[in-house]
């Protein structure tokens, strides 16, 4: 039986095929984000006296975040590396490398000596292995929702929901981080912290098991078989949208940097400006990625019922609202009402990263899908993601006050606003068609 994107199967085989895509998608990308996240809670609490010691404790939290934005910094290339063969030779075989690589560099982390160890060169090791995450995420993301999304259907359908799937794994990866540290890192001053990232390299095992058990999508075999693959498909992505890969990145400032001052920056401003136990402050942190669990599915499906654009909005204006609200109450220094703030910032946040994925690689042709998607979205990390917690213990050290911190937030929301009024919605675009080559479908 042949499908109406012209690829060989039944409809059961389809629909098995995308149960498939959709865990392999949400269990690799658990696995990635479990490795990144792990290395920026390490840098927000144990990395400066490990590996960058110094009399000033400002200085040293700088030092261990500035590693931390390095992987922000490699993840467009990483991008533009599997962009490129992701739309070349595929989104399954793409996604396997890129898992692997991950693994082992979390894992090498494990493994660094320390500062009293071997002095400079543990931080210099650190760095480079942060680095190499770095490119291996830049890499992941785009696949991994491309997987998702090009096993639906190619016209409507559920695909804000699929694409909520690869997001899901960004709460899973923050909860496992958080416990395996608060589990692990109390055993030992020196080898506790460790055994999270030796881990990593069994969880890797675990998703390259599951992700070499799935086909290559239809939208990709459509492309081989009517040979449209482009030759250097970042270079034609950049030339033929560029407008929307600068409109995707600026798409996620306000969620992404956003994100990481909830995620990251939180961990050192409320034990060390606040004076919490940084148990507490993980439990709270925990409960929140929770409850993303459901909400980050839940609003990619309602995109599917509003449209992409019109949710991301109101999510993204939400934000500039928030960030008014979420400093007050952790002021306070009042438990219940800091975990509120901690609580309510997932739900919040996540009415922009639910459907953002689909969103964003909507906005680009199956032929240059991995590529166009991968670049805009991680562009956003040189731009919102990584610089966030260094601007806001810079902003918090500048003028002693959290309420910088929430401008800085509520402008990076504003941004995010414009940037959805102007990218295209295509909620109901025919996802296997080529849109330049087709203008009166293209939405």
């Amino acid at each position: 039986m042949v499908d109406q994107q012209g690829l060989d199967t039944t409809g059961q085989q389809k629909r098995r095929q995308l149960v498939r895509a959709v865990i392999a998608s949400a269990v690799g990308t658990s696995i990635e984000w479990y490795d990144f996240f792990l290395y920026g809670f390490a840098a927000s609490t144990i990395f400066a006296e490990l590996f960058f010691p110094t009399e000033d404790p400002t200085t040293g939290l700088l030092l261990a975040l500035g590693t931390y934005f390095g992987g922000f910094a490699a993840r467009p290339i990483g991008a533009a590396i599997f962009g490129h063969y992701g739309d070349r030779i595929g989104r399954k075989a793409t996604l396997i490398i890129t898992l692997l690589t991950m693994g082992v560099a979390t894992a090498l982390v494990g493994l660094v000596p320390t500062y009293d160890q071997i002095g400079i060169w543990g931080g210099i090791l650190l760095t480079l292995l942060r680095l190499l995450q770095g490119i291996s995420v830049g890499g992941e993301w785009g696949g991994s929702v491309l997987l998702a999304t090009e096993w639906g259907k190619s016209r409507g359908g559920k695909r804000g929901f699929l694409g909520s799937w690869p997001q899901f794994g960004v709460p899973v990866g923050l909860v496992l981080g958080y416990l395996a540290l608060q589990v692990f890192q109390p055993l030992d001053p020196y080898w506790g912290w460790r055994i999270p990232f030796l881990l990593s390299i069994v969880m890797a095992g675990v998703g390259l098991y599951i992700r070499l058990g799935i086909l290559e999508t239809p939208v990709f075999e459509k492309v081989v078989r009517e040979n449209k693959v482009e030759r250097v498909p970042v270079r034609q992505v950049l030339a033929k949208n560029w407008r929307e890969i600068v409109l995707s990145a600026l798409l996620r400032t306000g969620q992404q940097a956003p994100f990481y001052i909830f995620t990251v920056f939180i961990l050192s401003y409320a034990t060390k400006t606040l004076g919490f136990e940084p148990s507490q402050v993980y439990t709270y942190v925990i409960v929140a990625g929770v409850i993303s669990l459901f909400t980050v599915p839940f609003w990619g499906y309602m995109s599917d019922l509003v449209g992409r654009r019109r949710l991301y909005i109101v999510g993204a204006a939400l934000m500039v609202v928030w960030s008014f609200i979420y400093w007050p109450l952790l002021d306070t220094r009042t438990p219940a009402l800091v975990f509120l703030a901690i609580v309510l910032s997932a739900p919040i946040h996540d009415i922009q990263y639910g459907p953002q994925a689909t969103f964003i690689a909507e906005s680009f042709t199956g032929r240059l899908r991995y590529s166009g998607a991968s670049l805009g979205y991680q562009l956003a990390s040189v731009t919102a993601g990584g610089p966030a917690p260094l601007i806001a213990v810079w902003l918090l050290a500048t003028y002693q006050s959290s309420f910088a911190i929430a401008v800085y937030m509520a402008i990076c929301g504003l941004i995010s606003v414009a940037a959805a009024w102007a990218l295209k919605d295509r909620s109901h675009q025919d996802y296997a068609i080529e849109y330049d080559e087709d203008p009166a479908k293209s939405g």
